[in-house]
């Protein structure tokens, strides 16, 4: 697995959910196979599939809001009825993997960037990019923002 840290600049149109952490893995994708229905409403989009979390913050934490969408390849000047454009640019510690071990990679990239001495940005939003692979299979992109 390639762990490594990136500056990186996100530029996004997609849509808001909320709700409890617990559930983000079934109301994420499904508010995201709502969103690809519309996808034909985004101009300049690049096909790849993104969410950003808000991070838990810690136990008492409950619930959070996400977006699902997809990456633009410049900034939108007009953003269909109930999107929303999303600029954000800033350090992040991030690994790829295949999505089946999305939970795999996840605790690899906190443990690795723990270990380099990386301190989490817990008010940026995590970010998560979709690649389609060979055999149907896809992977998972994860960016965990991080201060410079």
């Amino acid at each position: 697995m390639d762990l490594k840290k990136v500056n990186k600049i996100f530029k996004v149109v997609g849509v808001k959910g909320s709700g409890a952490f617990v559930n983000f893995g079934t109301e994420v994708p499904k508010l995201a196979k709502q969103f690809l229905t519309r996808l034909d409403e985004v101009e300049n989009h690049s096909s790849i599939e993104i969410a950003l979390f808000e991070p838990k913050r810690d136990t008492n934490h409950l619930e959070g809001h996400y977006y699902v969408g997809v990456i633009v390849n410049e900034s939108v000047k007009e953003v269909p009825v109930g999107m929303d454009y999303i600029e954000i640019a800033q350090p992040y510690v991030m690994a790829r993997g295949k999505i089946i071990n999305i939970d795999n990679v996840h605790n690899q990239l906190l443990i690795w960037a723990a270990d380099q001495g990386y301190k989490r940005d817990l008010v940026s939003h995590i970010v998560e990019t979709y690649h389609p692979i060979e055999n149907s299979q896809e992977e998972v992109e994860i960016y965990l923002p991080i201060h410079p």
